[in-house]
């Protein structure tokens, strides 16, 4: 059972390295970690492959004589919300922003917080266990989970986001959505709708094989169109389980994690909200955004990639505010997890009570110039041991001096390395880029990944 968890839960490709019954396995392996005292919420995206892991999972979860409530097709932060709710576990299907014939799972502890470093590892030795010994019998009769629908999720969700704005309302804004044909398909537009918003939809007819191809929060181009035509005040795409969301101002210009990061830290700042005076980001945020901070006195926890290191440090810390440069931007008072939705709707709430357009509101950030790649790597791992390699990188992060920044790091969820330049001279950045992914290249070879 090669099963692992990533930056994200577990992923891969559907019926292939994410078989049923691996899922299943999974199900009884996370019963005997989190408990069976309260049922399992089960959400799911909108991949073709989801309802057969979704029958796995419920196989397993129940073997072990936990019950799960489904809530059908919902956005990862609907399905924590109805588990906060409930004080129970839960789980959503969903490869995020993956391509279509991956798939993934994530475990929600009781609560519907995200699991801690220990409890990952602890089922992970559940599942070599299953793997290698007979599992004991199960739990036979009236002992056997069950299943059950909660049709009014959808609705309690939105109720819930409607709700943030305390009575407020984003009458007068237009606003594009880009659903990414994934789990924001319903709630996004709905939730917008309510709050007063005129709302066009882009890529909400999800069939199964549609979600994230050429749309949504990894391609905006349409939604950038459809803002431009249309003059809409903003455009906001979403990612497969609408847990994050990349924003497009009137003129069409992207507005990242960080961006909104940037906005969200002013706008509390300004009301008294910001505890601490600090948000937390990760490494891949762009130097910009410490920049943009500093001039008001508010500090940066810089944490791994990753929206649980951002979680646990804003627990840690007791601060409001903390994401990702991708999109997942956490309201720490309002939610346990990154929401797209949310995020977008806290956003037009700050441009309506403050006049301002988003252009105006993200001009604060100036980015530093940032090029980003990816090197498919079999075995991102084999690098850790390599010091000639590790020693190359350094040196190509001192020829950038103070005014730029590398990271190479193993993707958490894709066999993947990822290279990130950051220098006040964009042609630098790009070259030392370049040279960074052709050692990362000549490095996995030599290792045979």
């Amino acid at each position: 059972m090669a099963l692992r968890f990533g930056t994200d839960g577990v992923r891969g490709v559907a019926n292939d390295e994410l078989t049923v019954e691996l899922v299943t396995a999974l199900g009884r392996a996370a019963v005997r970690v989190l408990g069976a005292d309260q049922p399992f919420v089960l959400g799911r995206d909108t991949r073709r492959s989801g309802p057969m892991l979704e029958a796995a999972l419920v196989a397993g979860i129940c073997a072990e004589g936990a019950s799960v409530v489904h809530v059908g097709v919902l956005p990862t932060p609907g399905v924590a919300f109805v588990a906060r709710q409930r004080g129970a576990p839960g789980a959503v299907i969903s490869a995020s922003h993956n391509p279509f014939a991956d798939n993934g799972i994530k475990l929600l502890a009781p609560g519907g917080r995200k699991l801690t470093e220990p409890i990952e590892i602890a089922i992970e030795q559940e599942l070599r266990a299953l793997a290698t010994e007979m599992p004991e019998p199960g739990p036979i009769g009236a002992g056997v989970g069950v299943s059950t629908e909660h049709r009014k999720a959808l609705d309690d969700y939105v109720a819930y986001l409607v709700a943030s704005l305390e009575g407020r309302h984003l009458t007068g804004m237009r606003v594009v959505v880009d659903c990414g044909n994934g789990a924001a398909f319903r709630a996004a537009p709905t939730a917008l709708r309510a709050l007063g918003c005129e709302v066009d939809v882009l890529h909400a007819a999800p069939d199964g094989t549609n979600i994230n191809a050429d749309c949504g929060s990894t391609d905006i181009g349409d939604l950038v169109r459809a803002v431009k035509e249309s003059g809409a005040n903003v455009g906001l795409a979403f990612d497969g389980d609408a847990d994050r969301v990349i924003a497009v101002d009137e003129y069409g210009m992207e507005v990242d994690g960080d961006q909104m990061l940037a906005i969200g830290a002013l706008d509390l700042h300004d009301r008294g909200l910001l505890r601490g005076d600090a948000i937390v980001a990760t490494v891949m945020s762009n130097l910009g955004l410490r920049r943009a901070l500093e001039a008001y006195s508010i500090s940066v926890v810089e944490t791994p990639v990753g929206d649980r290191k951002v979680l646990e440090a804003l627990e840690q810390r007791n601060l409001a505010l903390g994401g990702e440069q991708s999109g997942h931007v956490i309201y720490a008072d309002h939610a346990t997890t990154g929401d797209g939705t949310l995020t977008g709707i806290f956003l037009l709430d700050t441009m309506v009570r403050r006049g301002r357009t988003l252009s105006e509101l993200a001009s604060v950030m100036q980015a530093v110039p940032q090029v980003l790649r990816s090197v498919a790597v079999s075995d991102p791992a084999v690098l850790n041991g390599d010091a000639a390699f590790w020693s190359r990188v350094r040196d190509v992060e001192e020829e950038l001096g103070a005014d730029g920044r590398v990271l190479v790091r193993p993707s958490g969820t894709e066999p993947k390395v990822r290279v990130m330049v950051e220098s006040l001279d964009a042609e630098a950045a790009e070259e030392a880029c370049s040279r960074l992914v052709e050692l990362v290249e000549h490095a996995a070879k030599v290792h045979g990944a």
